[in-house]
């Protein structure tokens, strides 16, 4: 004779089994389209800085103590004035969504490509917010204003002596995330007149690198 508590018992047991296993298929197709999606999103958000173009339009930068440079595409702006030192590059965002710089870190020299880039609590941060809209063109701008303050000296050597610099910008997302450092290099043409930008490398610091 059957024991039929047995069977219902398994039957039961069969059924909660199968059920818990289509849920945890359903979870986990769930949490990978969240994954997908997320990722979509943050694609969609995210900035690229370049330098601009050379046939982009000049730009007008104008410093809170009144100095102003007219930077054309793919040119940067290196000037001491008055013993101050003013830095500024024309920029192009080839990235899908608006860049918000939060700081810089120069170095008066030319960075090799496998030089590790400088910690974020050592970036200077910027005196007001810098935009730069995604596929447009805006601009980067710094000063040294102490000749006391430390890199001050060596960088208006190499400035007068027209050797390259490199400039590091650390951006991120509209949201604060996705942070980015690129490293520039300016190059002088020769008698400190015209100085071209170019970026060497970018780093993402809240992402794994894809190298």
């Amino acid at each position: 004779m059957a024991d039929w508590v047995t069977i219902s018992s398994l039957a039961t047991a069969g059924g909660t089994l199968v059920l818990a296993a289509a849920t945890f298929a359903s979870v986990r197709s769930g949490n990978r389209s969240a994954r997908i999606a997320e990722r979509a999103l943050q694609i969609g958000m995210r900035p690229l800085l370049t330098p601009s173009r050379l046939e982009d339009q000049l730009v007008k930068v104008m410093w809170v103590d009144g100095h102003h440079s007219r930077i054309e595409g793919g040119r940067a702006s290196v000037e001491v004035v008055d013993g101050v030192i003013y830095l500024a590059m024309s920029l192009r965002n080839v990235g899908t969504g608006m860049a918000v710089l939060h700081g810089w870190h120069p170095a008066a020299r030319g960075l090799r490509a496998d030089e590790p880039h400088a910690e974020p609590g050592q970036f200077r941060s910027q005196t007001r917010d810098l935009y730069v809209p995604p596929g447009d063109i805006g601009f980067w701008q710094g000063a040294f204003r102490d000749p006391a303050e430390p890199g001050y000296a060596e960088m208006c050597e190499a400035i007068q002596e027209h050797r390259r610099l490199s400039v590091e910008l650390l951006y991120g997302d509209h949201e604060g995330g996705q942070r980015v450092v690129s490293r520039f290099a300016l190059t002088s043409g020769g008698n400190g007149s015209v100085w071209l930008s170019s970026v060497g490398r970018h780093w993402n610091l809240d992402r794994p690198d894809p190298r």
